[in-house]
Formats: C-alpha cells, sequence, structure tokens
C-alpha cells in the first residue's frame, strides 16, 4: 500500500472522527460539526466559506499559478436512529446517530486538506465542499448548488468517496450507473369513517390500501424490461389510530429506485394509474404524492477511469475494482455528477471486526445501529483524495 507519509500517525484524525461520532447532527442541523470543520481549515490557512445551503462549509486552498481545479466533497449529516453500541465515543444524543460513516468521510477529507495546506505540493486550486443534509432525502447537495457552489467555486471535476462493507484497503466504482435514484411515494384513500362494528355505514379506505399494497408488489415487472434493474418497496401502512374505528382515510408508502428517468416515469405513471382503479373499485378517493428525491449515480467515464488509476497507485492493481455493479442504495452526490464531470467510489470498511468491544448486536454495514466506521481506512482514504487533487491538477 501506498500511502502519504504524512498519515504514519493519524492518532489525532481517529480522535476527531470519535469526537464526530460522539456528537451526531442530523441535515442542516450539523451547527457543531461545521464549526469544527470551518476552524480546522482557517488554521491550516484557507479561504473558509460557511453558511453555504445553511450548514456547509467550503475551504478553498490555491497554490502556485495553474489555472485548473477540483472539487473534493465529504457529508456532514447523521440519521435519526437510536445507536445500539456502547464503546466510549458512542452517540451522547437519544435517536441521532452516525449510522451511514459521515464522520469518517468528514475526516478523510479534513485528513487530506491538513496534509496538501501543509505541503501545498500542487499547482492549481483545490475545494473542499463539506455537504450538509445528504440523508434522508434533504438533497443537501442540490441545495448547494441551488446556493451557488460551482459558480462561486469552479470545480473542473466533483469526487467523493463512501464507506462500502467490502474489504479493507480495497476500492470500487464504474464508468457508469454505480447507485440508484431514490423516490419516495405515498397514497393516501380517502372513504368514509365508521365504527368497526357497522361497516356497511361507511365506506372503508383500509381494505382498499391493503389490496393497492398487494397490487403495487408486481407493478414493476408489468411496466419495466426484464434486462432492466428497478424496485417498488411497500415499506409503510397507516390505517386508524384505534382498533375499533374504520378511519376517513389510510395510506400507504414506500421508495421507488431505478437507474433511468424512463423506468422513474413507468413506475409512476403505472402507480398511480393503479391507485385510482383501486381507490375506484372500493368506492374511495385516490391522492397520490410521489417525490423524486435524487436522480442515480452515473460516473462520467473519463473521470472514473482517472479515480480508478489514483486507487490502484494507492492500494495495488488488484485492489480496485474497477467494473462494480450498480447498487441500489442512493446518493445525492447524483445532483452533483449531473452538473459537472466526476466519479463517486466506495472504499472498503471491512466486516465489523474493527469495532472496539461493547458493540452493538447487528453487523457492521451502513443504517444499522451497530455500525461504526473503520479508523484504520483514514489514511487510505485520505492519501487517495491527495493523490487525486495533485494529479488533476497537474494535468495539461
Amino acid at each position: 500500500m501506498n500511502l502519504v507519509d504524512s498519515f504514519a500517525d493519524i492518532s489525532r484524525f481517529v480522535a476527531l472522527r470519535r469526537d464526530i461520532h460522539a456528537h451526531p447532527e442530523l441535515g442542516f442541523q450539523e451547527h457543531r460539526t461545521s464549526k469544527i470543520v470551518a476552524d480546522l481549515l482557517r488554521e491550516w490557512g484557507m479561504a473558509v466559506h460557511e453558511g453555504v445551503a445553511g450548514t456547509g462549509v467550503v475551504g478553498v486552498l490555491r497554490c502556485g499559478t495553474g489555472r485548473r481545479t477540483i472539487g473534493l466533497r465529504a457529508d456532514l449529516d447523521a440519521l435519526p436512529l437510536q445507536e445500539e453500541n456502547h464503546f466510549p465515543h458512542r452517540s451522547r444524543h437519544d435517536g441521532r446517530m452516525h449510522a451511514c460513516g459521515h464522520d469518517g468521510h468528514t475526516t478523510m477529507l479534513l485528513a487530506a486538506a491538513w496534509h496538501l495546506a501543509r505541503s501545498r505540493d500542487f499547482d492549481g486550486t483545490v475545494n473542499f465542499i463539506f455537504q450538509p443534509a445528504e440523508e434522508m432525502g434533504k438533497a443537501g447537495a442540490l441545495k448547494m448548488i441551488e446556493d451557488g457552489l460551482f459558480e462561486r467555486f469552479p470545480c473542473e471535476a466533483v469526487f467523493a468517496l463512501h464507506n462500502f462493507a467490502v474489504g479493507v484497503g480495497t476500492f470500487a466504482t464504474n464508468h457508469g450507473a454505480l447507485m440508484a435514484s431514490s423516490n419516495t411515494w405515498k397514497v393516501t384513500i380517502h372513504g368514509r369513517g365508521t365504527h368497526a362494528s357497522m361497516p356497511h355505514t361507511g365506506i372503508d379506505p383500509v381494505a382498499a390500501v391493503i389490496n393497492l399494497g398487494q397490487q403495487l408488489q408486481s407493478l414493476v415487472p408489468r411496466v419495466i424490461n426484464s434486462e432492466q434493474r428497478a424496485l417498488l418497496a411497500v415499506t409503510q401502512i397507516q390505517g386508524s389510530g384505534a382498533p375499533n374505528v374504520i378511519p376517513d382515510e389510510a395510506w400507504v408508502g414506500g421508495t421507488v429506485r431505478t437507474f433511468s428517468t424512463d423506468a422513474t416515469d413507468r413506475i409512476e405513471a403505472g402507480l398511480r394509474q393503479l391507485a385510482e382503479g383501486v381507490a375506484q373499485a372500493h368506492g374511495c378517493r385516490a391522492e397520490v404524492m410521489f417525490r423524486r428525491a435524487s436522480p442515480p449515480v452515473v460516473n462520467h467515464e473519463q473521470e472514473a477511469r482517472f479515480a480508478a488509476q489514483v486507487m490502484r497507485e494507492v492500494v495495488g492493481d488488484g485492489q480496485v475494482d474497477e467494473q462494480f455493479p450498480a447498487v441500489m442504495g442512493a446518493e445525492d452526490f447524483a445532483h452533483m455528477l449531473r452538473v459537472r464531470p466526476g466519479c463517486y467510489a466506495f472504499i472498503g470498511n471491512g466486516d465489523g471486526g474493527h469495532r472496539m468491544p461493547d458493540h452493538g448486536p447487528g453487523p457492521c454495514i451502513i443504517h444499522n445501529t451497530s455500525f461504526d466506521f473503520n479508523d484504520e481506512i483514514i489514511p487510505i482514504g485520505a492519501s487517495y483524495f491527495v493523490r487525486l487533487a495533485q494529479q488533476w491538477l497537474a494535468q495539461p
């Protein structure tokens, strides 16, 4: 492994990562985390811009006379989960947890910023983008773009990393679609409430919702070519708040994941048609909400090949999967890739063997209450960011 020499001792950044883990903040509420980031970048001599899209931070580091630019992005926010780990750096806030590793992503990018600010062994401009609100469909990336991110901080290309449950010392990416779009839907069925003992006096929306939920399970194969990948999941259902009441309305909801706008369009149209038909058959009325939270993450081929070559220089040829199959998870970095070329990639976080005693009983996978980022990969990700910036800016 060919790591940057400055990262031989990462104890400072391990302590930083664990401090951030212990103080998780939800999307657009990352005030403490953003202040830590801004104070460190300023301490290292950068031009620091706070308040981008509310709690976002951008650090600008220029060196030499080069006109080339690059953007490196990390996410700041945590998830609304109750942590089940009980090691010393567990969350100190009930109902909030860094269960996706954004504490580690922020720390890796800060480590890279520290090295580049200290060494200044590059020629051009590096924009360190610390994004709020990646989770829960809040589209912090889109908010930063709408707040003038790329006009204020020009980037020829943008790059980001996310930890993944594959081996430590490995990277994975591809030259096209890497992650799916994220879309949420909710169908509210309006009937007429009554006492449960007298169903003939009302119009039952719960029965319609149950029927609709069952029929939606087979919608995708009816509207999407079998050669394509798409998913509709029914994850929520709500009727009355009491066992003896038929409510005026009930609802069912979930998520849709696709790799193309056309597939999303087809599923939305099918969902609306099915909801209206089922509601009508039950004598009810359907109200459909379909929200497109983020598009698919689609890497740009030239930038993906460039990034993969840098990965190989850091961890070795056999440790980089450049044809990683697309996953159904979603990421709002997709918005940045729609307006600037770039590459999103996964960095191996291991199988959980790194966790300290008293960790939770669940697996060490993201969005799990027993998750913890692997501090061992901080110098790997930081080295990648450093060499990526140096080599990108060194191009003619």
